[in-house]
């Protein structure tokens, strides 16, 4: 039988992944509702949910391991260096979960095991 891989998490998210949530949500909303968003995320408590969970919610695609950024988190898991928490916002209007950031590392987490349990940041 396989060895489980065990995922282990940063209790904060890095300092780097706000402003890429900035870059990322500035596609989405107003420069000004973007960072509106970022002072929230980093004051946000933390919640958990499942990898599948957030795909469903997010209504994203699955990266493959192919993927070079997913690779590159694949590659952490497997050293057993902790990884980033996500950062999340629902939008009532799409009607979906935004990743702001973390994208990679959840299709790299789902690519070891779906019912992986991700600590979140969201608002």
């Amino acid at each position: 039988m396989a060895r489980k891989i065990e995922i282990t998490w940063l209790k904060e998210p890095e300092e780097h992944d706000f402003p890429a949530a900035k870059s990322y949500l500035s596609l989405i909303y107003t420069e000004a509702a973007a960072g509106t968003l970022v002072k929230r995320l980093k004051v946000a408590g933390q919640s958990q949910f499942k990898a599948k969970d957030i795909f469903r919610a997010a209504r994203l695609s699955l990266l493959g391991v192919s993927n070079a950024h997913v690779e590159k988190d694949r590659r952490k898991i497997t050293a057993g260096q902790s990884l980033s928490p996500l950062l999340l916002v629902r939008d009532a209007k799409l009607g979906k979960v935004v990743i702001a950031d973390g994208y990679h590392r959840l299709c790299a987490v789902y690519s070891f095991d779906e019912d992986a349990i991700i600590p979140c940041h969201i608002v």
